[in-house]
């Protein structure tokens, strides 16, 4: 099986369709990073499309210095900030939205649907530098190492934060905080994503 870096080298010489597998592999990633900073659904995909396309075009100056899924996210996070900047009112608008909704639901009668938005809640409301290493290594369980080289940030500073995002979650939601059932990326927003981005890819080359 190749890896990351030899797909690299191969999209370069012109397999472009080759794209396509390294972006199905990053994008559940990519979505609960990305998510984990706008809090905006729907505006995750819009970034991850642009960060797609950034990194595509930006694939000569790719030097495998760290690993492509690190640089892959690296472009991502940067992205997502650049989003959150430009659209600050509307999720203090959609925060304010959704806590008005589950202040008036009360906890007891909660379905499955109403209590995943309240653990998601839960993690949105961390503050951003706890909350993206909670999700980095609590959700999406990528490594130390691979958190502090994305962060670039130290091993203690990624140990303190977690333990940090961790004693500010309710400790009645720990045994949901890891499910897959949060932050879902299915496979239909999955091959929205891909197709999207492969199409600009195939109109830059024709």
């Amino acid at each position: 099986m190749l890896t990351d870096e030899q797909i690299v080298d191969h999209i370069l010489k012109g397999e472009s369709h080759l794209y396509e597998g390294l972006m199905r592999k990053y994008n559940r990633r990519l979505f609960r990073i990305s998510l984990s900073i706008i809090n905006d659904d729907m505006g995750v995909e819009d970034v991850m499309q642009t960060a797609y396309l950034n990194a595509w075009l930006n694939l000569p100056k790719f030097k495998n210095k760290s690993s492509f899924g690190t640089w892959l996210t690296r472009i991502l996070i940067n992205e997502s900030l650049l989003y959150k900047k430009k659209k600050l009112k509307q999720q203090e608008l959609i925060k304010e939205q959704k806590e008005n909704y589950l202040s008036e639901t009360p906890l007891n009668d909660l379905m499955n649907k109403e209590l995943k938005l309240l653990l998601e809640k839960t993690i949105a409301d961390l503050p951003e530098k706890y909350k993206m290493v909670f999700v980095m290594r609590e959700i999406e369980e990528m490594s130390t190492n691979e958190t502090m080289d994305v962060l670039n940030i130290s091993e203690s500073n990624v140990k303190v934060r977690l333990n940090r995002a961790k004693e500010m979650l309710r400790g009645n939601l720990n045994s949901y905080y890891k499910s897959n059932q949060l932050y879902e990326f299915d496979l239909i927003r999955c091959d929205k994503v891909v197709s999207f981005v492969m199409g600009k890819i195939n109109r830059l080359l024709s």
